[in-house]
């Protein structure tokens, strides 16, 4: 069974586990929300849906000719991220009395985590970076990619017409991941553009500014889901630019729109994991008088279906 982090935090009966777990929480649009399947090992096969068996109508006393679907087996392999986060003796001993500088460490240790799991997320290739897993933006092609226009779309643009194809285009995309829901998906995209939504969702309406039940925060929903700004990566670049090329213009931007699942069966976008979020207290170190704590995630993910989600391209900022 497939449970989220913010899940796996109310069941973990580790105080120094739990306190990971909620920052994960608390840092990653993704994180807060993805399931992550265990599995044993360190990959998953599992069976791609290729072809349909053929179907007839029949006569009485009439044979159906036989006929079976075919099925593509792919396998996602689990990455190892995670970091050890030192702590000199002297430090803590000294500059504790306001805050555990180890407890400080590992919270930080835990955002850098987050920030590098939802770059790779959306950037991931393992082309260029053979450690980690592939994202959204490489797994996503052919009628899951939809072009805004040409040379880029403006999400405002004069305030009508271009207003209202745009959001046109946001309901393209959403028709494009069937079965998404306030509860199992969130649009993805930069600050500049969740502003400008909600600016041009002032003239026009549509846009709705809720509390979220995940987050417990206000938060913009388009169709009564979620759009999420997935912030910078540890460069501090947006994770999602502003500066993608769409035919002459250098500065657009996407728009994805992915809808999760807790197993193959919901064909959804799905997180796996063999041991989930490790974190070990290593003690006072032989080699330097420094206290280590090490967290890990043996992770990964996977798109179980074709239409678990989708990207918008050549969003502009106007």
């Amino acid at each position: 069974m497939a449970v989220t982090l913010a899940q796996a935090a109310l069941l973990s009966e580790n105080d120094l586990q739990r306190g990971v777990l909620e920052t994960f929480v608390q840092e990653s649009a993704v994180l807060d929300r993805i399931p992550f399947l265990s599995i044993q090992g360190n990959a998953y096969a599992y069976n791609q849906e290729a072809t349909l068996p053929g179907v007839a109508f029949r006569s009485v006393n009439e044979a159906y000719t036989e006929s079976t679907g075919t099925v593509n087996q792919a396998t996602e392999s689990l990455v190892i991220l995670g970091g050890d986060a030192d702590v000199d003796r002297f430090i803590q001993q000294t500059r504790s009395n306001l805050n555990d500088q180890r407890a400080t460490q590992t919270r930080l240790k835990v955002k850098a985590m987050s920030y590098k799991f939802q770059d790779t997320f959306i950037n991931g290739d393992v082309t260029v970076d053979t450690k980690s897993f592939d994202g959204l933006k490489k797994r996503l092609t052919g009628a899951q990619v939809i072009d805004a226009a040409t040379n880029g779309a403006p999400v405002l643009g004069n305030g009508g017409t271009e207003t209202h194809a745009f959001f046109d285009m946001l309901d393209a995309l959403l028709a494009a991941v069937p079965g998404a829901t306030a509860s199992n998906s969130a649009f993805y995209m930069n600050n500049l553009i969740r502003s400008k939504i909600i600016s041009a969702g002032r003239r026009i309406g549509g846009v709705e500014m809720v509390r979220e039940d995940i987050t417990r925060k206000r938060v913009a929903q388009w169709g009564g889901i979620p759009m999420l700004d997935l912030g910078d990566n540890l460069a501090g670049n947006r994770i999602i630019p502003q500066t993608e090329t769409q035919g002459s213009s250098s500065v657009a931007s996407s728009i994805y729109l992915v809808r999760f699942g807790e197993d193959e069966t919901d064909q959804g976008v799905t997180g796996l994991t063999n041991g989930g979020v490790m974190v070990d207290d290593l003690g006072m170190l032989q080699e330097k008088p420094a206290y280590r704590t090490r967290v890990e995630l043996y992770g990964g993910m996977a798109v179980f279906g074709g239409k678990a989600a989708a990207r918008l391209r050549g969003v502009l900022n106007s």
